[in-house]
């Protein structure tokens, strides 16, 4: 077990930055998000939630795919390079941890994406213990341990000291070029058995921990499907789309080209199910009405992805919906109103 003390972070950031890329929480503009670390970057390790989730270090929300130009009547094709440098996302917590995970199990599956395959292999991540769980978290539910967050790296916050524990063969390697750095500290599993300790306490006393998923899995298809409820629940829903593009583990995409004159070029970019052109094709859309695209979103996040993954949920219970949905429709009231209607009206 290392340790390093929070004023020599920077001396951290610029050696693991000597080597790799960087990503960490930097504030602007009072937003705190992930972002490329700089010597005069404001980071901000201190919020507990970034705004978005790291998700953009592995599944970007634009990126471009290939590039076709025209010469004459000659055409070609440049497609877009794999990523190829090593990078470090830094400051991750246990529930966005997760949500790569879920992520991984929709881009490295058969049809492998190449493009996400080429950053998680390149990829290390380095995540914190939440040193205060929030009362909009209910990680727990999605079988999330607040206090231990199963990455390359796990940090704890003990006072002003960082406590450094690497856990898989990319972990080690970011560690021996960064050790010179940290303390070996023979009680440091002491100091943080304390604070997983602590962390579980406040876990166990939030709203929404206890919340159930009885009912909810791949089996609940037809059930959830047509109940009623979905009529009730989706009237306030602006479409506003907000729900996901916070969410650590929406992975829909839409493919765009625009032109530049003597070429075009391809890429793609985060879309959203909750939006009235999700999917739509020369025939029209399948969704046609917003309770549809409403019910779309939490029936993949319980039964859809479940059913697929064997009984995964993809949601872990982060709590940005809680606090960013305008209209407060998040998946907690969903689940709540089936839980207290039975599924029935």
């Amino acid at each position: 077990m290392y340790k390093i003390a929070k004023e020599n972070l920077s001396a951290l950031f610029q050696l693991i930055a000597d080597n790799q890329e960087l990503y960490l929480p930097v504030k602007t503009a009072g937003q705190t998000n992930f972002g490329v670390w700089s010597k005069d970057a404001d980071v901000d390790l201190d919020t507990l939630k970034t705004v978005k989730s790291a998700k953009d270090a592995f599944f970007p929300q634009s990126e471009g795919l290939y590039t076709v130009r025209k010469d004459g009547k000659k055409m070609s094709i440049e497609p877009e390079s794999l990523k190829e440098q090593d990078f470090v996302v830094f400051g991750m917590k246990a529930c966005d941890v997760k949500g790569v995970e879920v992520l991984d199990k929709v881009f490295l599956s058969d049809p492998v994406d190449t493009f996400y395959a080429a950053r998680r292999d390149h990829g290390t991540i380095v995540a914190f213990a939440c040193h205060e769980p929030e009362e909009t978290c209910f990680c727990k539910v999605f079988g999330v341990d607040a206090a231990n967050p199963a990455s390359d790296v796990a940090v704890w916050t003990v006072g002003e000291e960082l406590y450094w524990k690497a856990l898989t063969k990319k972990g080690e390697a970011l560690t021996e070029t960064v050790k010179e750095l940290f303390t070996d500290d023979a009680d440091g599993e002491a100091a943080v058995e304390a604070e997983k300790e602590n962390i579980h306490k406040i876990v166990e006393k939030l709203p929404y921990m206890n919340l159930s998923l009885e009912g909810w899995n791949g089996d609940a298809l037809s059930e959830k499907f047509d109940s009623p409820i979905w009529e009730e629940l989706y009237k306030p829903c602006l479409a506003c789309g907000t729900c996901t593009f916070v969410c650590p583990t929406c992975q829909c995409y839409d493919i765009k080209d625009y032109t530049a004159g003597s070429s075009v070029s391809r890429y793609r970019c985060w879309d959203s199910c909750m939006y009235s052109d999700f999917t739509m094709m020369a025939h029209g859309n399948n969704r046609t009405s917003q309770m549809q695209r409403f019910r779309q979103r939490f029936m993949h996040k319980l039964v859809y992805y479940p059913a697929n993954n064997d009984g995964m949920y993809s949601c872990v219970g982060c709590g940005r919906c809680v606090e960013k949905c305008p209209q407060a429709l998040n998946i907690v009231k969903v689940v709540k109103a089936f839980q207290n209607q039975g599924g029935e009206k």
